[in-house]
Parts: structure tokens; sequence; C-alpha cells
């Protein structure tokens, strides 16, 4: 098939640090391109890939140093060098949200939208029942929940290469760890708070993004004072087997409905017990009892990481390799390009309802 891959322009593909959406569309684009199918990606002129690459924006948003940017301007240039060429294509794949639909209506049939954030914001049923043709996949069941009579065609949970976290020998589980965002809704001061009661020094690995700048300054770097705590910043893919590898656990103690979570698999895939509270994906994603705890407190949280150390690290990596191996995602996107190609959906009509 000839499929399109519409990556956002935000971070490269992959990501040189941070990008979960980014990091998830080059791992697909790969495994397409090694499966025999003809994949271009449509990302920033930084992005490495085995596909063809086309660009519209030299480098991705986040790392370049103009102090003036506009992501919204970036973005409908490059969507629009892409209307001009979709008849190109057997499958349009975008991954940046609903910004495609004014603009690709007509041939919404030949698309599918990857829908990477949260789904529970004011404005957005609205967009979805006015723009009803566009096929969507979610990235967990949870994701769904505030607009279930979407026009969902599959649920797909990402999956990693399977040697990309590897599980060291002789792990030295001395420590808690933290890798991600520094937000407030990924609440690092939980995980800060847990690792002081347990008694365990705390490593966080993480961004700071320009909008979370005040939250780090007031709230965060105040409790990072004291030697059980290192901040270590962010991390890119080939130090992640041993950050996450030598932990105790993990620690994702959000305050959000997570769409995904992608750091839980890259600790299960290097065999580290999570330890997580109880939003969006976290049930479906963690085995609660054989990959890590699923807990719905502070109290909850502090009992589970002593019980968490006991697990078999192995069990967890098997875990990992049984649900969230590359190849599994892989299978149910290729699954999904055929259907469309095959059965062209039946265009819903726009359902407006006043404000």
């Amino acid at each position: 098939m000839r499929i399109a891959q519409i990556a956002p322009l935000l971070e490269s593909v992959p990501p040189r640090l941070y990008g979960g959406t980014e990091r998830v569309v080059s791992y697909l684009t790969e495994a397409l391109v090694e499966r025999g199918h003809q994949v271009t990606l449509f990302a920033s002129g930084d992005s490495a890939t085995s596909g063809d690459l086309t660009s519209f924006r030299e480098q991705a948003l986040r790392l370049d140093p103009a102090p003036q940017k506009s992501a919204l301007a970036a973005h409908l240039s490059m969507l629009h060098g892409i209307r001009q060429c979709a008849d190109d294509f057997d499958v349009l794949h975008f991954h940046i949200d609903l910004l495609p639909f004014p603009i690709f209506e007509t041939v919404a049939h030949k698309t599918v939208t990857t829908l990477h954030g949260r789904q529970d914001k004011q404005d957005l049923a609205q967009a979805y029942r006015r723009w009803s043709g566009f096929p969507l996949v979610s990235i967990s069941d949870s994701q769904r929940k505030p607009m279930p009579w979407a026009n969902w065609f599959d649920t797909i949970h990402h999956g990693l290469p399977p040697g990309l976290c590897i599980p060291p020998s002789r792990p030295a589980c001395d420590y808690l760890a933290f890798l991600g965002r520094l937000s407030p809704e990924k609440r690092p001061d939980r995980a800060i708070e847990i690792a002081r009661r347990v008694g365990m020094p705390l490593k966080i690995a993480a961004k700071v993004g320009a909008g979370d700048q005040r939250y780090f300054h007031q709230t965060i770097a105040p409790m990072l004072e004291g030697a059980d705590v290192e901040f270590i910043g962010e991390i890119d893919d080939s130090r992640k087997s041993e950050f996450l590898g030598n932990a105790a656990a993990l620690l994702f103690p959000i305050d959000w409905p997570e769409p995904f979570g992608l750091v839980m698999i890259e600790a299960m895939a290097c065999g580290t017990p999570v330890v997580a509270w109880r939003e969006g994906s976290v049930p479906e994603i963690v085995d609660d009892g054989i990959s890590g705890r699923v807990v719905d407190g502070m109290e909850e949280a502090v009992a589970a990481v002593a019980e968490v150390r006991t697990y078999d690290r192995r069990r967890i990596r098997a875990c990992f390799d049984r649900r969230f191996d590359a190849s599994r995602m892989v299978d149910r996107y290729e699954s999904l390009y055929l259907r469309l190609t095959q059965e062209q959906p039946v265009l819903k009509q726009p359902v407006l309802k006043k404000a």
C-alpha cells in the first residue's frame, strides 16, 4: 500500500528527547516500510526514516531557536502540500488531531486519524459531530469516554520495538524513577512524597516545557532540595534501558485522564514494575499485581512500592512482549488500512447541536 504518515511538527520523528506521539509515528513508519509498504513520512526536515521523508519545515518547532514561531501556520502549510498530492496515496494517516478535517473533508474515506491527546475538552464534541466522516482511532478505551458516539474504528494500544528497552542482567533496584514531563497533571510532587515516605532516592528524568516553567520553579524546584532527589533532565532512548531498568519501580502518579502513557510500557520492557494512579488508561495498561500496582491514593502507593519490589521482573517483561510488542500495533493498523481501502466507509452526515 501507499501510505502517508503525517506527524506533528513540534518534535522530529523520532524525537531527540521527549515526544511520545512522534516516537510512536517513527515505530509505525519503520515497521510498515520493513513489511514492504511504500511509506511517505510528512514531518520536520530533521526527522529520519527508512521511508520517504517529505518536509515543509526544516527543523522541529520545539528545538528551533527562533524566538517567534507559529505552529498553526507550519501545520497548515504542511497540510496544504499534502492535499495537493493526496491522490498519490491509498491511506492518509494523521497524527495531528482534528486540524486536517476541513481541508480533507472530501477524501475523509481514505484517511485515519489517531487521536493522541485528551478528549474531554469543551469544544471537541461539536467539531467531531461536524466532521463525523473521519475514521478515528483511540489509543485506549478510556480515551473514548467523553465521546463514545464518535466515529471510532478501533482502539490500538501503542507498542515498542522489542529491542528498544532491554532489562539489565543485574538491576540495581536502589532508587525510584519518574520519567516524562514536569507538569501539574503528571504530579511529580506526589512522586517526591512517595519516595521520601518509603525512604528511597528518586531520580527524575523529565522535560520542563515552556508552559510548565512557573509550576516547576514555584512548586517542584523547592522540593528538589536534598540528596534524596536527583533531577537529571530530559533523556533520549539510548539512556532509558539503564535509567528505567535499574529502578526499583517507575512512579506514575498522574492526576488527569491519561490517553495512554508510553513510559509505562517502556518501564515494563525493562522489567521494571509500575506504581500508577487509577486515572485514564492506567487500568488498561498495567496488569495489576503482575506488571505493577494500580492505586487510588498516597497510602496505597507507599505500600505498593514495597510490594512491587518482590515482583518477578522476567514476568513483567513477558507481559510487555505479549501485549505491547510493536508488531501487534502494526498488525492492527495494517488491518485497518486494508479495511479502509477495500470497504469504503459510509460517510456520516454532520449532526450539529445548537449551542
